[in-house]
């Protein structure tokens, strides 16, 4: 799909904005009609700049917490996520405030799944709700990022298994990186962390994630 494909908001942008932005279609569909791999995983300088262009204001004001007003409904919230968890990785690239949105992140979605309102979105959209948990560096948060993604792997239908398989094999995988670490080494170097020397030892071959 091409980064340029969905039209940027005539004004400022809101929660339906982020939403159509991320998901297309599959917001009605459960899974979008449109391969959108190259947006989620693909990364590079031209995404970071068209999200920080059509984003960065957004992103700001939820880093520093604003936009509470998004928090009340699912959906709404679910943007918020995206802003603090996925938005953040490309307007602040390889720098600290990537991950400054973390833990606001983390704790709505477990507000979330406090309430079964995770149950309330299409699959595509949970994906996504559990990111945060993916990026955890907290064992008890990987435990429920493996959990969820068993669940949701489970009761897919048979045309999303093996999609949903690759989501689950890398849940599992962050989730291993941490109860090892307690953190992800490959992260160190953005935050100013010095390596242990198992660390860098695991960098030099272990699995590597995008932030």
């Amino acid at each position: 799909m091409p980064l340029s494909a969905t039209p940027p908001p005539s004004s400022s942008p809101g929660p339906q904005d982020v939403l159509d932005f991320w998901f297309g279609d599959s917001m009605a569909r459960d899974w979008p009609s449109d391969n959108r791999s190259a947006l989620w995983f693909g990364g590079g300088a031209e995404q970071d700049t068209l999200i920080r262009e059509r984003f960065g204001a957004l992103v700001e004001q939820a880093l520093d917490g604003g936009l509470v007003d998004w928090e009340q409904q699912v959906h709404e919230r679910l943007a918020l996520v995206l802003l603090l968890d996925q938005f953040t990785r490309n307007v602040h690239r390889g720098q600290p405030r990537a991950f400054a949105g973390d833990g606001r992140a983390q704790r709505l979605v477990m507000h979330t799944l406090a309430r079964g309102q995770n149950e309330d979105l299409p699959r595509v959209a949970r994906v996504f709700l559990y990111m945060p948990l993916m990026h955890a560096e907290s064992p008890a948060l990987q435990d429920e990022c493996v959990l969820r993604f068993q669940t949701l792997h489970r009761t897919s239908p048979p045309e999303l298994q093996a999609t949903l398989a690759g989501n689950l094999r890398f849940a599992e995988q962050h989730s291993d990186i941490v109860q090892r670490f307690g953190r992800f080494p490959h992260r160190n170097a953005a935050l100013g962390r010095a390596n242990t020397p198992e660390e860098d030892a695991f960098l030099k071959d272990g699995p590597r994630f995008g932030q």
